[in-house]
């Protein structure tokens, strides 16, 4: 099938996986819808797009808040009348730390994003799917969704809940035309991986163990792109509810 009229949103897409990915769809054919809560980011990313012949629009939302959430579901219905894929992917990172000594507002912040926005925004996505009877949704879990980092359990609990999310909401809808599935990237150079060697130099904490990427070297965003643009298209049509790892082995 032809990507050419094909809708994809992505959220996160102000930088890192989020923006390596749009680029990528933009390559083969996709209009993107660029979320992000950056806007300067998220700019740059749509003219990125632009740059290289694509097409899209930029919508500013925060994912933790419904009617942002539903502002870019609208925008896309009404620019491009229909969501073929939806790449949840909006996410933070925690704070390396003693687990006692995580702030309620730290956790508040990380389930709001990490969570509540996967949920909200397939809640809203979902009904979209429905009506057209097909579509393809890929949410951002981690590695760290499947095996615990030492020092960042509230993170860790928050990517086994988009699993969960995923898996739950991949067998109800497995038999109505929607295939969800989720991608755990793990060790990969983003400005978010980026941060973490900045918090933990400025803090001055160091977990008692640092999870080893066996291959030797850490992963691009563009790798994790490769899987997503997979996961979307006709070629993973028999996978619902799959938990794609692209960690260099950090889970094995």
């Amino acid at each position: 099938m032809s990507n050419e009229n094909r809708i994809a949103v992505i959220t996160g897409a102000g930088s890192g996986i989020g923006r390596a990915t749009s680029i990528k769809f933009a390559e083969h054919g996709y209009k993107i819808v660029v979320v992000d809560f950056n806007e300067v980011t998220g700019e740059e990313t749509l003219a990125l797009i632009r740059r290289n012949g694509g097409e899209g629009l930029f919508v500013k939302a925060d994912v933790s808040k419904v009617e942002d959430v539903k502002n870019y579901v609208n925008q896309t219905v009404d620019t491009y009348g229909c969501i073929d894929v939806f790449f949840n992917n909006a996410g933070i990172i925690q704070k390396f730390a003693p687990f006692t000594t995580v702030e309620m507002e730290e956790y508040d912040r990380i389930m709001d994003i990490n969570v509540k926005g996967i949920f909200l925004g397939m809640k809203y996505v979902i009904p979209v799917m429905e009506k057209q009877g097909k579509g393809a949704i890929i949410n951002t879990a981690s590695s760290a969704g499947i095996r615990p980092e030492h020092s960042i359990a509230v993170y860790s609990a928050s990517k086994h809940a988009v699993i969960g999310l995923t898996k739950g909401a991949a067998i109800e809808y497995a038999n109505k035309g929607i295939r969800i599935n989720a991608v755990c990237p793990g060790g990969i150079v983003t400005p978010l991986f980026k941060s973490v060697g900045e918090t933990l130099e400025k803090t001055g904490y160091v977990p008692e163990e640092m999870s080893r990427v066996r291959m030797g070297r850490h992963g691009q965003p563009e790798e994790v792109a490769e899987a997503v643009l997979f996961l979307a298209s006709d070629k993973s049509s028999f996978m619902a509810g799959a938990i794609v790892t692209v960690d260099g082995s950090l889970t094995v």
